[in-house]
């Protein structure tokens, strides 16, 4: 796996406390959202279609952290929207930094030159960019000419300076095993990226787009034979091999949405980042008064094609947890 032993060590600590305090429901890593607004509109997402009004606010840093804290959780994935357009992000990321939480910030990268120099190298910070294939597949799904070619470049500057830079990609149902194979080998052999996210995407309902989001079936096929010959034990993906063995069908999970929940501007969100059924002040509220039990495949209608990490990759990671063989095999296998 491509997680730093640090971060193992202290997730493994993290988790074991969590279990010896008898409880049940916890946060891993909170996805935050301190604004919606962002500097593409990309057909997948369902972020940007959120009123002028909502658009213009930005999350006060207190309140960031304040959230963070009260949950808990060792990580933290900024995203948004495109948190670079945040004026305080900066400030943001060396307050959670400074509380030795695990910072990933979320980026199209556009924005990268411009405010790269507010940004100090830190075993706790992590540059995520979003990649969503080679360059024709990538200006396409962000819909704007010249994007992926500035992402590189962006990104070999940041790699030139020192600092962590992960990816984040997304497949659609028009994508193919042999396309999945081309950027994962890119980013992985030539870019040399630390580590690398995957994951189905999910249908969004306020998508534009809603022609290309995938089914399970179809998921589980596209990873099983973009998987096969042993690829996928020679690509730095930054995921539990248990959660990789989800995605092309060898196990299946239940959701545990509650361990990679959503925290924006309206609050905690129910039940998770890609659904909306309203919103909770703190993390324990959204815990003990979501039905959690309404929500996953054949219970909810929304969840029937997902696969998404925020749900199952949580699963993945407390059933790795509570077997020495699959401890084991995330220490030295995928």
């Amino acid at each position: 796996m491509a997680m730093p032993a640090r971060l193992k060590a202290r997730m493994g600590t993290y988790v074991l406390k969590q279990k010896l305090a008898g409880r049940k429901k916890f946060p891993l890593l909170v996805e935050l959202e301190p604004l919606f607004a962002c500097n593409l509109s990309c057909g997948g997402c369902g972020k940007i279609q959120h009123p002028a009004s909502v658009l213009k606010q930005r999350m006060p840093v207190e309140q960031a952290v304040g959230a963070i804290e009260e949950s808990g959780a060792p990580m933290v994935s900024i995203a948004g929207g495109e948190p670079l357009m945040h004026p305080q992000i900066a400030e943001m990321v060396d307050e959670l930094i400074k509380r030795k939480k695990y910072v990933f910030l979320c980026t199209n990268a556009l924005l990268m030159p411009r405010k790269i120099d507010q940004f100090t190298p830190s075993p706790y910070f992590t540059w995520t960019v979003h990649i969503d294939g080679l360059r024709e597949r990538h200006d396409a799904s962000v819909e704007k000419e010249g994007v992926f070619d500035q992402a590189v470049a962006n990104i070999k500057d940041a790699q030139q300076r020192g600092f962590k830079v992960a990816t984040n990609t997304t497949f659609f149902s028009d994508d193919t095993p042999q396309s999945v194979i081309d950027v994962l080998d890119y980013l992985n052999d030539e870019l040399k990226i630390d580590n690398m996210q995957i994951s189905p995407a999910f249908a969004y309902e306020k998508a534009p787009d809603q022609d290309h989001f995938p089914g399970v079936e179809q998921t589980r096929e596209l990873f099983k034979k973009a998987f096969a010959n042993g690829r996928r034990k020679r690509w730095r993906l930054n995921h539990s091999p248990l959660f990789l063995d989800f995605l092309e069908g060898q196990i299946d999970f239940e959701c545990q949405a509650w361990a990679i929940p959503s925290y924006s501007l309206f609050g905690w969100q129910k039940p998770c980042y890609l659904m909306s059924d309203g919103y909770a002040q703190t993390y324990r509220e959204l815990v003990e008064e979501t039905d959690w039990s309404k929500y996953g495949r054949g219970r909810d209608s929304r969840c029937d094609n997902c696969m998404a990490h925020c749900g199952y990759e949580p699963t993945a990671v407390m059933a790795t947890t509570n077997s020495l063989k699959e401890s084991i095999r995330a220490l030295t296998d995928v």
